[in-house]
């Protein structure tokens, strides 16, 4: 049974965090994991120091359910995967806690619905459909712009995470379906492993020869050209290794939540830039405002924007 008021939320993971500070900032009891000093930045200054208060979900979830109730939220919010394995978990939380537990649907594709579904839950249905219309308009963005792509412009991508960029994840995973909306094809099959993220070996890296490589990791990125091995991938042997925004989160995964919608128009201006046609400056300043709360300067959107391409 949901409260009539939700006045302390409790975010079960990352993603959850982050639809939670879009929606509901001041309904946060704190940050899963606290953010580090660059990424304070980025976010309203009456949330930033909020305290950590570790994760429910996924890999390495560091709470203790006795820590959970001393936390005394009204709601636990999750957002991302719906298997069966985090409908166990929410209601197994819910039955030993009595706490209320919602779980979201977090696919990219059902965005907008979910944006408007949590904020209703929250007691924010005009905040929800305002970011719903501005996540229907991207994705409305990202067809216009495929219609005039033939699919042979498109390119192949391999989504590298981790200092040594093999760590991906396979074609239909919630940590790429980024690189599949925007009408590229993930090369990333066969891969062994259990959930959304898997390694790859260098072996099957060079048998898939990406076009395009894109990378969370800064690290990775500076360091690709003179990792043995890999100067043998398409995409790095033509200079087309691209290092995406991560601040405050990354734009392409990191989590994978609604902090994609920005990386769609990167995605977009960086690999079809002639028909895309976007002022990358001027909608990220305006995602900003509208997502995170925050106006940017110059100088942030220089440091925001200055990822390169390892040539």
């Amino acid at each position: 049974t949901l409260p009539e008021k939700v006045t302390r939320l409790f975010s079960a993971g990352p993603p959850a965090s982050v639809v939670a500070y879009v929606l509901a900032p001041q309904e946060m009891v704190g940050w899963v994991r606290t953010p580090s000093p660059a990424e304070k930045e980025f976010l309203m200054p009456a949330v930033r120091d909020l305290p950590e208060t570790g994760r429910l979900t996924g890999r390495g979830d560091t709470l203790s359910l006795e820590r959970l109730i001393a936390a005394k939220p009204d709601l636990v919010l999750d957002f991302g995967s719906v298997t069966e394995t985090y409908v166990s978990l929410a209601e197994r939380v819910q039955s030993q806690t009595g706490i209320p537990y919602v779980l979201i649907d977090g696919s990219f594709a059902v965005t907008p619905a979910s944006l408007r579904l949590t904020a209703d839950i929250l007691g924010k249905p005009e905040r929800g459909a305002v970011l719903a219309s501005y996540a229907e308009k991207t994705f409305s963005l990202v067809d216009s712009v495929l219609g005039r792509v033939p699919a042979d412009r498109r390119p192949r991508v391999y989504l590298a995470r981790g200092p040594e960029g093999l760590e991906t994840g396979g074609r239909g995973s919630i940590n790429t379906e980024i690189i599949e909306r925007v009408g590229a094809v993930n090369v990333a099959e066969g891969l062994g492993g259990r959930g959304n993220v898997a390694n790859a070996s260098l072996e099957q890296l060079i048998a898939w020869q990406p076009g395009a490589i894109v990378t969370l990791d800064r690290s990775f990125f500076q360091a690709v050209k003179s990792k043995p091995g890999w100067n043998e991938v398409k995409a790095v042997k033509e200079g087309r290794v691209y290092l995406a925004p991560s601040l405050p989160w990354g734009w392409i995964d990191a989590p994978p939540s609604v902090n994609r919608l920005i990386g769609l128009r990167w995605l977009l201006t960086t690999f079809y830039p002639a028909e895309a046609g976007l002022d990358l400056r001027t909608d990220t300043l305006a995602f900003f405002e509208l997502f995170y709360g925050v106006s940017l300067d110059a100088s942030q959107l220089d440091r925001l924007l200055g990822g390169a391409v390892a040539r």
